[in-house]
């Protein structure tokens, strides 16, 4: 094993052995392993501390999380590997450059670069050039495939629209069943009150600069096979997982605002650590005042939903909440009633992390990508179901109405489900003792609604379960996970719960036993609606 010193003088090397040679053929990845606990073993292990790291390979450079505190090591391959697909579209963007004779810089920009260094692969291939327009170079690589017999499967081009965050022209080709954007490199002048910039050509290392991160600046010049790192940390931040702004954070933040959102979500999604520096810009009185009056609610909708259906929700969420920006985020209308604690984000953290892991316990087979979504959504404002206001008409609205419709910009759909998850509970948890003992009780604490009061007392049971499940459809397993975090009383969870983790595995149990006393139901034809039989209950199997 390598000594600490020796390791940083080899990672340091690494830019500059890529730039120095052309790099072999063959396949070389640095062995680096993760640390970063499996999803399904964090979620298992409900009752015990994740650990920092796990065992990993042997590396020949030591692992730094035990002597740098920043971030894990990381598995970064030394050499982009191309796919047949890949090749081919590059060849015939070369070819262009030869026919017509042009001295044009091709390189391939930001996330793919990120994910195939990362051993990811990536669809979206964002092509920068050097010295003319995309709109320009698209007009040549067509004109180069008609020489040769080949015709573009698809052009267009893409109007810059600043208000929408669109600053160029976007050229785009499809080549091999892929598309591929083409726009120009760029420097950005942003002036005090706006997050949309003055744009003008710029060189590859101003472009790489003026990125929201170092693991988003690096390029992949197509010219030279290389992968170019002009920041010069952007390759070492990858390896190191860290999330870091090319320039200094609260001016690269305050320039675009919505660049914090983007450093938490990459933060999440690839459990890298957050630079305390940046962590202090974002959570800045300045930068937070501008997140709120600089950036649309659609682009900050965008990133949340982004997180939301990521592979780390919770870390993105606790993040939100670590940084204060929770309240920024999800912005309330004015005179909410009843009054809802500022201290109220803690305990939306904490159905969010049970819910999250409870999916896992249960299977996430059991739930579709929409369906564990607005789960997550559900969880998340489940401590704000009770909070209306009243809009222009004097009428009362539900707060998570307004965070989906006002604050996010989502669809319509999306918070109907969500309400329609919330009303659901107090009819689930009525139902869940009886599904549990398979006997019929006595149901009077909640109003079902005058055309169940003849019911006979041996059906009120099967009755008002095929009535809720009609009533919430493919919606019926999130409503009745949601609602095995509030049983038994139906009141919100006591620190000492949270601190418990929710004792999930009873949960859990809870669950599996009434989703098969349902399903048991169903089976047997013996689920009613208001009279009919109900023999499909969404998303029964």
């Amino acid at each position: 094993m390598l000594s600490l010193n020796n390791a940083i003088k080899l990672k340091a090397k690494a830019p500059l052995l890529l730039h120095s040679f052309t790099l072999p053929t063959t396949k070389i990845t640095l062995v680096f392993r993760s640390v970063s606990t499996p999803l399904n073993e964090t979620a298992l292990s409900l009752n015990t501390t994740t650990p920092n790291t796990i065992p990993f390979l042997p590396s020949p450079f030591l692992c730094c999380r035990a002597a740098m505190t920043t971030a894990a090591c990381v598995q970064v391959k030394e050499q982009i590997e191309l796919t047949e697909t890949e090749k081919k579209i590059f060849d015939r963007l070369l070819n262009t450059l030869r026919h017509f004779n042009l001295q044009t810089q091709l390189r391939v920009a930001g996330g793919w670069v990120r994910d195939k260094l990362l051993g990811k692969e990536c669809y979206d291939i964002d092509i920068a050039l050097d010295n003319m327009l995309g709109s320009e170079f698209v007009d040549k690589v067509q004109e180069y495939l008609s020489t040769t017999g080949e015709v573009a499967q698809g052009l267009a081009v893409i109007p810059s629209n600043p208000e929408q965050s669109k600053h160029l022209e976007t050229a785009r080709m499809r080549l091999f069943d892929l598309w591929i954007d083409f726009v120009n490199l760029r420097c950005e002048d942003y002036s005090e009150n706006s997050r949309i910039p003055t744009m003008k050509f710029g060189t590859a290392e101003e472009d790489a600069y003026r990125r929201d991160l170092t693991i988003n600046s690096l390029f992949y010049n197509i010219n030279t096979n290389l992968v170019e790192d002009f920041t010069k940390r952007g390759l070492e931040d990858l390896k190191f997982g860290r999330i870091v702004t090319p320039l200094p954070p609260k001016a690269t933040f305050l320039d675009d605002p919505l660049r914090v959102l983007r450093a938490i979500r990459f933060g999440a999604r690839f459990d890298f650590t957050l630079d305390e520096e940046l962590k202090k810009a974002a959570a800045c009185d300045d930068v937070k005042t501008a997140l709120a009056a600089k950036i649309s609610r659609e682009r900050i909708g965008t990133e949340i939903d982004l997180m939301i259906s990521g592979n780390q929700p919770v870390k993105a969420i606790d993040y939100i909440c670590d940084l204060t920006l929770f309240w920024v985020v999800f912005s309330f209308p004015p005179k909410v009633e009843p009054a809802v604690s500022e201290e109220c984000y803690r305990l939306s953290a904490a159905y969010l992390d049970a819910s999250w892991k409870l999916i896992q316990l249960i299977g996430c087979s059991n739930f579709d990508d929409e369906q564990r979504r607005l789960c997550l959504y559900s969880a998340l404002f489940l401590p704000l179901r009770s909070a209306a206001y009243k809009d222009r008409k004097d009428k009362k609205i539900p707060v998570v109405n307004y965070i989906f419709r006002d604050s996010l910009k989502r669809k319509a759909s999306d918070a109907d489900t969500v309400m329609n998850i919330h009303k659901s509970l107090e009819k689930f948890l009525s139902l869940i003792t009886s599904l549990l003992s398979n006997e019929d009780i006595q149901l009077t604490e909640v109003d079902w609604g005058r055309e169940f009061d003849d019911v006979p007392f041996t059906s009120k049971l099967r009755v008002l379960t095929g009535f809720l499940l009609r009533e919430i459809k493919d919606f019926w397993r999130v409503a009745l996970l949601i609602s095995t975090l509030l049983y038994p009383t139906g009141t919100e969870c006591s620190q000492d719960i949270i601190d418990k983790h929710f004792q999930l595995d009873k949960r859990k149990n809870i669950f599996v036993s009434v989703d098969n006393a349902i399903v048991k139901l169903a089976t047997k034809g013996s689920l009613m609606a208001a009279g009919t039989p109900f023999w499909d209950c969404g998303g029964m199997s």
